[in-house]
């Protein structure tokens, strides 16, 4: 299977399936010398785990990392860092009988279409556990961003119709609330919503934002490796998102130019803008403003509906999907987008080091 690997220069290989015997993701081309260990990873893949809360799956998993290569004595060597999860909850039998027939809203159909064969054990390959991979190297990305003093937090921004109200946004809040939400009164509203769609054996979708401060201004390029455009295809190759923003977004659709357009002024010496409809990004380049992505994601396919649909062979039947499922998938993603924008950023930031002459003759001058 093709299209596991991402990145340039830091580029992840993600691997395994949803009730295999692990999940794991190889990086080539982090730095050596990064301090690192287990917990540095684990902080973020409990943020992703099952079983947390009445809002996520109720599949025990630890999702426990192990580092199997690439460091040594607690700092990165340079050579490829493997890292492996080990699958410990897998029940493979609630999805014995969806072998001969497609689920809706799954990718079950399109992966018949494109192999002729797939493993139909929870999704296998396109199930949300495939997110393991990118959150343990999207937390060394974070490391790394940290010490060049750029920050990204993501969250969610809504659940369904319940918006969270960015005038009470707290960080901590983030982590403390089972919705991911900023605001904790939103939360609350949120979770009433999340029990009325449960009491009727539905779902929820809702929206995520990640915010990027400390970038500097020039990183991207112009044409076909925008930093939008990378950051765009990034949030989309996560599962259930359906549509990405940058800035403004689609607002920008209803706006003159004289509206839309960000004004330049000078502060403290610097260039700077006086409004930040653009979202930090002008030209598929940083223009050194807070980076605002948002993500709008599906409900979860998986409820406890009679559902119609078709089998293997042509017939149409009725269907009532059995397993674990999350009634929202936001919450658990929040983590996942975190981690993709800042394996992009990473990225972007070292091809950028290659961008001028002066830096090149800067560092290898003796």
């Amino acid at each position: 299977m093709a299209g596991s690997t991402y990145g340039t220069i830091f580029k992840i290989t993600t691997w395994g399936e949803s009730h295999g015997k692990a999940l794991g993701v190889v990086i080539d081309g982090c730095p050596a010398g990064l301090p690192l260990n287990e917990s540095d990873i684990q902080r973020y893949l409990d943020r992703r785990k099952p079983g947390t809360s009445s809002i996520t799956t109720q599949r025990k998993e630890a999702d426990e990392v192990e580092i199997l290569s690439g460091v040594f004595e607690g700092r990165t060597t340079g050579t490829p860092i493997s890292l492996i999860v080990h699958n410990t909850s897998q029940i493979s039998k609630d999805y014995s009988e969806i072998a001969s027939y497609y689920r809706p809203g799954h990718a079950d159909y399109t992966f018949d279409e494109k192999y002729g064969f797939r493993d139909y054990r929870g999704g296998g390959r396109s199930s949300g556990r495939e997110t393991i991979g990118r959150v343990a190297a999207g937390a060394i990305a974070c490391k790394i961003l940290e010490a060049l003093g750029i920050s990204v937090c993501a969250y969610t921004r809504s659940i369904g119709p319940v918006e969270a109200d960015m005038s009470k946004f707290n960080r901590q809040t983030i982590l403390e609330t089972p919705t991911a939400m900023p605001d904790a009164q939103a939360s609350e509203a949120a979770l009433l919503h999340l029990d009325a769609a449960r009491q009727e054996n539905d779902s929820v979708g809702g929206c995520m934002e990640c915010i990027v401060e400390g970038l500097p201004a020039g990183i991207g390029d112009p044409v076909f490796e925008k930093l939008d455009a990378n950051l765009a295809k990034a949030i989309m190759s996560i599962g259930a998102v359906k549509a990405v923003e940058i800035g403004d977004g689609c607002q920008t659709a209803l706006r003159r130019g004289s509206e839309n357009n960000d004004t330049f002024r000078m502060e403290h010496g610097s260039v700077t803008k006086a409004t930040n409809h653009a979202g930090g990004i002008l030209g598929g380049i940083s223009d050194g403003n807070t980076v605002i992505l948002r993500a709008y994601v599906k409900p979860t396919p998986s409820i406890f509906r009679t559902q119609q649909t078709v089998n293997q062979s042509g017939e149409e039947i009725q269907i009532n999907i059995k397993g674990r499922h999350d009634p929202i998938i936001v919450p658990r993603a929040v983590v996942v987008m975190e981690c993709m924008t800042a394996l992009t950023l990473l990225d972007a930031l070292l091809i950028n080091m290659s961008a001028k002459l002066d830096s090149i003759v800067s560092f290898y001058h003796k």
